[in-house]
C-alpha cells in the first residue's frame, strides 16, 4: 500500500535540498524526516539521495528517476482540494510567483496587491530571480507561475500562455547631454558617446546587441550595470547614455531628470510573458490570478 506521507517527505526534501529545511516546512522533527526517507528507500530497495556535507542531492539511480512522477502525482492530489475550494467560489492555498525584481516592481506590484484583496485567503510567495532561474524553478515545481523577459529559447518543460506587458527599449540621457535633445541620431552616432548597457547574458542586452548588429553597427558599453535602477542613477548623473525600457523610467522622464533620444530606427518592442509548467495541474488560486491579469490588460 502506498504511503503518501513518505512521498510528501521525499518530495519536500528533494525540493528543499536539506533535511533541516524540509523539517521546518513540514512542521516535524529532522529525525522524523530522516526516518521517513530511510523507510521509503527500504520500501523501494534503492537509495533516493546522496548525503552531502552541504545537503541532500537526488541520486541518479533512484531519486532523479521518481521525482518527476512524485511531483506530478502530488500536484494532482492538491488539485482535488483546489477543485473543492472552487465549488465554494474561494481561492485558498499558496501561490508561488516567480519574476525578476524589476518585473515585480514595475509590472506586477499593483496586480499582486489587487489579487490579495480579491483572494485574501491565498498565501503569496514571491520568488525573485532572473528568467533562466525562474524557468528552472517552474520545471522543478518550486514555482507555480513565472513572468519571463522574452524572447527565450524554446523549452519543452514550460508553456507561455500570455503576454502581460510590452517593453520599448529606448536610449535615455541626462542634462549632461542636453545638446542631443531633439536631434535625430542613428545607431552609428551612438558609438561616439559613452554607453551604459545591461550586463551580458541578459535578454535585454541580447536585444540591443542584436538590434545594432542588424544595422551593421556594434555598441560597446563604457559601463556594464546589473540593474535598471542603478543604470537610471548613473545616466541621471551624467555618466553616459543608457538603453533601457521606457516603461521603467516613466517617473524620471516625467520629472525631467532624463530625456529620450530620437534614435532612428527605433528598437523593436520586447514583451514579458506568463509561463507555467507543462502538463501541470492549474490550481484555482492560479486561475484566479491569471484571470485578474487578463481583465486588467
Amino acid at each position: 500500500m502506498v504511503n503518501l506521507e513518505l512521498y510528501k517527505v521525499f518530495y519536500t526534501v528533494a525540493r528543499c535540498g536539506s533535511l533541516t529545511k524540509a523539517a521546518e516546512e513540514l512542521y516535524i522533527s529532522q529525525p522524523a524526516v530522516s526516518q521517513a526517507i530511510k523507510q521509503l528507500e527500504t520500501q523501494l530497495g534503492t537509495p533516493l539521495f546522496n548525503r552531502l556535507h552541504k545537503g541532500m542531492e537526488l541520486s541518479k539511480q533512484g531519486g532523479e528517476l521518481i521525482y518527476p512522477d512524485v511531483a506530478r502525482a502530488l500536484r494532482l492530489l492538491n488539485g482535488v482540494e483546489d477543485k473543492l475550494s472552487e465549488l465554494q467560489n474561494s481561492a485558498t492555498g499558496t501561490l508561488r510567483i516567480g519574476a525578476s525584481e524589476t518585473i515585480f516592481q514595475y509590472i506586477l506590484a499593483e496586480k499582486i496587491v489587487a489579487y490579495h484583496k480579491a483572494c485574501p485567503q491565498v498565501k503569496i510567495e514571491l520568488i525573485s530571480d532572473v528568467s533562466p532561474r525562474i524557468i528552472e524553478f517552474l520545471k522543478t515545481d518550486r514555482c507555480d507561475v513565472g513572468f519571463l523577459n522574452l524572447p527565450i529559447p524554446p523549452d519543452d518543460g514550460i508553456v507561455i500562455t500570455d503576454t502581460v506587458a510590452l517593453l520599448n527599449d529606448v536610449f535615455l540621457a541626462g542634462e549632461a547631454f542636453s545638446d542631443l535633445k531633439g536631434k535625430e541620431l542613428t545607431v552609428w552616432d551612438l558609438q561616439d558617446y559613452p554607453l551604459l548597457l545591461l550586463e551580458e547574458n541578459t535578454v535585454a542586452r541580447a536585444a540591443v546587441d542584436h538590434f545594432a548588429e542588424s544595422l551593421g553597427a556594434r555598441l560597446v558599453p563604457a559601463v556594464e550595470v546589473g540593474s535598471w535602477d542603478f543604470m537610471k542613477r548613473l545616466v541621471t548623473d551624467g555618466m553616459g547614455i543608457g538603453c533601457l525600457p521606457r516603461e521603467y523610467a516613466q517617473r524620471r522622464l516625467r520629472d525631467g531628470e532624463l530625456f529620450e533620444l530620437n534614435v532612428r530606427p527605433a528598437m523593436p518592442s520586447r514583451s514579458v510573458g506568463l509561463a507555467v509548467p507543462k502538463d501541470a495541474n492549474t490550481p484555482y488560486s492560479l486561475r484566479a490570478f491569471i484571470n485578474l491579469l487578463r481583465k486588467e490588460r
